[in-house]
């Protein structure tokens, strides 16, 4: 791993086609967020009503970019350095402060919630400022653009900690929209205007490895939502038949992610000649309803292993139609990036799951997760057998669009 030799002995030096090692301090500060994946996954199931999954989507959101914005970061400086060290470990910090506030973010935690985000997206950019050399213009008058816009937003996060009720939801909204519509303005400021293209220069087999990394989190979180589950139910054929399809229905979504796609993304990023501008789009947006959708299945596992029979109530559909769904919507669409054309084998499973969905209110729990799980598998094996020629590698790289964090 190479730094800058220019004064900046924390900033990496990323080479062509250079792969650098996800560390050891990223996966540690990476632990939080097992922890808070769980949180989300047990508030939404708390609150599956519209207004719960409004908050809870906040919620998710907001724990996906302050972990993005992280990455781009480490991608950035060099984690193997004390002082990045020690930036990682008072963002863990934070990191828990929020995941213990999320299931009382909208209720007496909130001030807490919004101080520990606020702080931990603001303080992380400013050291990014700080940290990168003058030898770096470009870069610099990044980190400068991220701080003002993240400061902007960390107001309306406070104030939202301050508010109650619906005027929370809104300040805390408006926050997440000036965070998440500044990577899409390229982090335009007065005066400076915006970034350019070529000023995003990451290393691309490291940002792939990280986010390869957060889907392998969520996948945990699933399998220990069933496990912790499942040990405190009596194991009748019905429990233990949730439990084998909960288990193969997250080995099907591991094989979907990571069989292909997760090591063509890592290819068709490291050779591109604009790998922020593919981070962007392929890992940053894309990667979030991917994400999303092992959340939700998460919540599906635990509603079906406690209640297999009976007929589905509108919480279980939604939960078990819905996580799949997102999971292969954000899948398909990450493998065009990558690859240039829609994966039939993923469209198929849309559309059969959205089929399913229409009589899904009269089937059991434990029948209709079977169901979700086979149409995953069959994907997962559709997909295997259609690539196993090899002739669908990663496609020539997308010549124009922009960039951010």
């Amino acid at each position: 791993m190479a730094t800058d030799q220019h004064g900046g002995a924390l900033y990496r030096v990323n080479a062509p086609h250079q792969h650098s090692r996800v560390t050891y301090a990223e996966l540690f500060f990476d632990l939080v967020f097992v922890f808070a994946v769980t949180q989300i996954s047990h508030t939404l199931l708390a609150h599956f009503t519209p207004l719960g999954v409004l908050q809870t989507t906040l919620l998710f959101l907001a724990v996906w970019w302050v972990w993005v914005y992280t990455s781009w970061v480490t991608n950035w400086l060099n984690p193997e350095m004390t002082p990045v060290r020690i930036l990682l470990f008072a963002l863990m910090l934070g990191g828990l402060v929020v995941s213990t506030s999320i299931p009382q973010a909208f209720e007496s935690r909130g001030l807490w919630f919004a101080l520990a985000y606020a702080s931990m997206q603001v303080g992380r950019t400013v050291f990014l400022w700080v940290s990168t050399p003058p030898s770096r213009p470009a870069a610099r008058m990044n980190a400068i653009r991220i701080t003002a816009w993240l400061s902007l937003s960390a107001v309306f996060w406070i104030a939202g900690g301050f508010a109650e009720g619906q005027s929370r939801l809104l300040l805390w909204a408006v926050a997440l929209g000036i965070e998440y519509c500044s990577a899409a303005a390229r982090f335009w400021i007065p005066k400076y205007g915006a970034s350019q293209v070529a000023d995003w220069v990451v290393e691309g087999g490291h940002m792939a490895e990280r986010f390869a990394l957060f889907v392998i989190i969520a996948l945990g979180e699933s399998i220990v939502v069933t496990g912790a589950t499942f040990a405190e139910l009596t194991w009748t054929v019905e429990t233990v038949s949730a439990f084998a399809s909960s288990f193969v229905g997250a080995l099907a979504m591991w094989w979907i992610y990571f069989h292909k796609g997760a090591e063509a993304g890592s290819e068709q990023i490291s050779r591109s000649s604009e790998p922020g501008r593919l981070a962007r789009i392929a890992y940053t947006y894309l990667h979030m309803p991917i994400v999303a959708g092992i959340i939700v299945a998460a919540v599906a596992d635990e509603l079906v292993l406690k209640h297999p029979g009976g007929h589905s109530d509108l919480k279980t559909v939604l939960s078990a139609i819905g996580g799949p769904l997102l999971f292969l919507l954000g899948t398909i669409l990450f493998k065009h990036i990558i690859r240039g054309f829609l994966q039939l084998s993923h469209g198929a499973g849309i559309i059969a799951l959205g089929i399913l969905a229409w009589f899904a209110g009269g089937m059991s729990p434990l029948l209709l997760s079977i169901l979700t799980t086979a149409i995953m598998v069959i994907v997962a094996v559709w997909e295997s057998i259609s690539l196993k020629s090899g002739a669908a590698g990663p496609r020539p790289e997308p010549r124009s669009g922009a960039t951010g964090a």
